[in-house]
Parts: C-alpha cells; structure tokens; sequence
C-alpha cells in the first residue's frame, strides 16, 4: 500500500511538469524579456533565478505564476513540487534553451515569474516609526533601498535580486522620483540626511531619532547638488584620504549598522515603569 501511494505521488509530481521544446511558448517569452529589460512584464511579473531566490520566495508566501527548470534540475524540480502552490505551473526546458534564456554565467536550472508585492508612498511612509528610510539616489550598480530615485538601477535587475538575498520579498520598496518624494516626506516630519565620503558630521555624532530619510548617492559622483541642498544634515564617513569613495552597498551597511545600534543602546533607558538600567549595571535609579 505504501508503495502504491509513492507511486502516485511520483506520477502526480510528473505530470505537473510540464515539458516545453520551443522557443516559442509565451511564457518563454515573457521569461526572456523580463531578464532582459530588468523590468516587469506587462501582467506585473518580475523574473528570478537560482535556488536560494526561489527558496525565499517561497518561504516569503510569494505568488508564483509560472517556474521554469532546466532538465538537469529535474530531481531539485521534483523536491521542491510539494511547497509549490497547485496553481503555480511548471515547466521543464531543454538545458540549451533554459541557459540561453536566464542571465547568470553559472545557471542553477531554475527560474520564476514572480508577482512581487506592489507598495504605495503612504504605506511606506506609514512605516516612519519602524526604522529608518534608505534612498537609492541615482545608483547604477545593483543596490536595494526603500525608496529608489531617478537614475537608479532597476530592483527588478537579475544582479540586484540574486544580491538582496531574498529580502526584496520582505523589504517594501517603491520607485518615484526625488522631485516627488522629498514634499511627501516632508509632509511627514521626516529628517533628510546625506551621505559623504569627507565632509559633514561625524557619524557618532548624528541624531538616529526618528523618522528619518537616509540619502545613498552614486559610488563616484554621490548625490547631486541640487539633491544635497535639500537635505537636513550630511554625515560623513570618514576614511583615508587617498580613498575617493565608498562602495555604496558598504556605506550604507555601515550608517544603517549605526542607526541599529544607536537605536538599541537608547532603548536600554526606556524600560517600562519606573526603574531604568544600562545592562552593565553601572546605572540604576529606582523609586
């Protein structure tokens, strides 16, 4: 009994997948031109690949409309199928056919059509209190924030979802340009600060308080200076002289890594109630 209900299972899990030869099936298509454009196909979808993106996505409750695995990825096919939704389908290309149509050098024999979560300015910025906003302002190489500007690389763009590592599932973000979002975050009471390489404040002596709009530039020209003459505040991180710049992925690890810390060490005084301690017990007031 036991190995007549394996059986079925087997044959279950292959007639979900479906084999495609041509070039020409439609969502081989619509595959093909969300790699290459870096944009979202005309139904909404965005294109992912590799093993550890389609994982997330899954975990994250992502809706799947279509995955596509190489042949040889038949056996990662087949484990996978019982977390893939019925109404997702799944197809199986040639090895040939599936490498020529994904971007990566080194493919990992899957790939998805995705609908990623669609997030308004106000759904975003009723987020203020929980931390932090980064603007991804005129960034090229692949970067994620929560607000990216005009002259940004695209966060559908293959190198950008393989490098967030799963967190463009959980994270919101929301393309607008800087003309448009500056007023709506003024509206909001939030603080603009920049990022400098040389000059500004230091960064252990910025004020984390909340809300806040964190101002990523380009790696080589930073942001622009009509851009900066709209801000609040320019931090400055500082580092050797001979170095031009910072990697914009690093920069703004480290000022977010500050923001985090800033934001943990000032809540150890905010202890319900009356008494107030520092965790190494060199401060203690109670009534």
């Amino acid at each position: 009994m036991k190995q007549d209900a394996k059986a079925a299972r087997t044959r279950n899990q292959a007639d979900r997948l479906r084999p495609v030869a041509g070039r020409h099936n439609q969502r081989l298509k619509e595959l093909r031109i969300a790699f290459r454009r870096a944009e979202l196909t005309a139904q909404g979808e965005c294109a992912i690949e590799g093993v550890k993106l389609l994982e997330e996505a899954l975990r994250s409750g992502q809706h799947l409309d279509s995955i596509f695995f190489s042949e040889s990825a038949r056996p990662l096919a087949e484990k996978l199928l019982p977390q893939i939704g019925a109404r997702t389908e799944t197809l199986v290309l040639p090895n040939v056919l599936f490498n020529s149509i994904v971007p990566s050098d080194a493919p990992q024999g899957v790939a998805a059509l995705i609908k990623l979560a669609a997030f308004s300015s106000d759904q975003l910025l009723d987020r203020s209190n929980d931390g932090p906003f980064v603007v991804a302002a005129g960034l090229q190489d692949p970067a994620a924030g929560v607000f990216l500007t005009e002259g940004t690389v695209s966060p559908y763009n293959s190198k950008v979802l393989r490098g967030s590592a799963g967190s463009i599932f959980r994270l919101p973000f929301l393309q607008i340009s800087s003309a448009e979002l500056i007023p709506l975050l003024r509206a909001r009471g939030v603080r603009l600060l920049a990022t400098s390489s040389h000059q500004g404040t230091p960064l252990p002596q910025i004020s984390w308080t909340l809300p806040l709009a964190i101002f990523i530039g380009n790696e080589g020209a930073g942001l622009s200076r009509e851009l900066t003459r709209q801000m609040d505040e320019t931090l400055a991180i500082r580092q050797a002289s001979q170095v031009e710049s910072l990697n914009a992925g690093v920069a703004a690890s480290i000022v977010l890594y500050e923001a985090a810390r800033n934001r943990k060490d000032s809540s150890q005084f905010s202890v319900p109630g009356s008494q107030v301690r520092r965790k190494t017990g060199l401060l203690r007031t109670e009534n």
